[in-house]
């Protein structure tokens, strides 16, 4: 990856919590609760014992997935995504496995909750051995697709993005897309960052961060992605933000916000222009709202994010880069993987 480590504020931790049998006496400070108790549990199963956060930051986050990447891994052949319509949402399931670890996140989606003051996005990651299946660590699944998902990204944009690249457009003003600047800052010497958001509030506040970061930054409309290099959407939007024949032939987008068939962040007459990339060319096929409602088929040419890493897909200068990304398993496995093995070594 090119461009400098800037400094910045701690990057949010991935709570990684080691599972133990629950051995009734084994530790006092970690006894079983009361069996009236409503964290009481079967005694012979796994305890959640509490251990500190491990950081990671978004530069070793992008590492790990070029890491699993350069090392073969082919996205096509992932399981695909379980999605499970429930009362408050949608509950998602995401499996993947490598040789070394095995790994579930079970999230959910509740649409109601921002408005009571909670994340829209909840859930946890079950680390197992590979090689055993035990369970070896429990993560915030939150904090991991905070990371997980900027990770991406990064990798992405880095390799589509021209080499001079310095202003970004970034829609969107909640954990994503601080986590994107975090993550493109790591790879990009970025100098100035244009906010588009529905809430003033939130842009500022994200504004306030991005000029902490020394960065030149400013409230803007969707119009300013006339003079983008780099465009990131990370929104909850299900109608396009801004009208794509205002971007710029060198600019590189990406757009993270919706997995669903009826839902995208950018317009067809995006797609039509660009050069198209994906984590997976099944999986955006099966979710990518913002190219099947363009009419992209299969027939269409796009390439994977593997492809572009081992340098095999063809980036053009003549027109846009778009990369859709609806979020993979083989991701969270990549970093959670990575947060394993660097708290078991500290």
């Amino acid at each position: 990856m090119s461009g400098d480590r800037r400094t910045a504020p701690e990057p949010p931790g991935v709570a990684v919590e080691p599972l133990r049998p629950a051995t009734p006496g084994s530790d006092p400070a970690a006894a079983p609760a009361p069996a009236d108790s409503p964290a009481a549990g079967p005694a012979a199963g796994p305890a959640v014992l509490p251990a500190g956060a491990v950081g990671l930051t978004p530069e070793e986050a992008a590492r790990a997935i070029e890491g699993v990447l350069l090392d073969g891994l082919d996205p096509e052949t992932v399981p695909a995504r379980s999605a499970i319509p429930v009362p408050a949402g949608e509950l998602l399931m995401m499996p993947a496995a490598s040789t070394a670890y095995v790994g579930v996140k079970i999230a959910g989606v509740a649409p109601a909750n921002p408005a009571v003051g909670l994340p829209r996005i909840t859930g946890s990651y079950l680390l197992l051995d590979g090689p055993t299946l035990q369970p070896v660590a429990l993560l915030d699944g939150i904090a991991l697709t905070s990371l997980r998902t900027p990770a991406v990204t990064a990798v992405a944009l880095d390799r589509l993005a021209v080499p001079e690249a310095e202003h970004l457009v970034l829609f969107g003003s909640g954990p994503q897309a601080y986590g994107h600047l975090d993550a493109l800052l790591a790879v990009r010497r970025l100098t100035r960052v244009t906010v588009v958001a529905r809430s003033a509030e939130p842009a500022e506040a994200l504004v306030r961060y991005a000029r902490g970061l020394g960065l030149a930054a400013a409230v803007g409309t969707p119009a300013a992605v006339a003079g983008a290099d780099l465009v990131v959407c990370c929104t909850t939007a299900r109608t396009p933000l801004f009208d794509g024949a205002l971007v710029p032939d060198h600019a590189a987008v990406a757009a993270v916000g919706s997995h669903e068939v009826d839902a995208r962040e950018v317009d067809e007459v995006l797609v039509g222009r660009s050069a198209l990339y994906v984590e997976a060319r099944a999986a955006a096929l099966r979710e990518a709202g913002d190219l099947l409602m363009a009419g992209v088929t299969g027939a269409d040419p796009l390439w994977n994010l593997a492809e572009l890493v081992r340098g095999e897909a063809p980036v053009p200068a003549d027109r846009p880069r778009f990369f859709k990304s609806v979020g993979m398993a083989w991701q969270d496995l990549a970093v959670a993987a990575e947060v394993h093995r660097r708290g078991v070594g500290r």
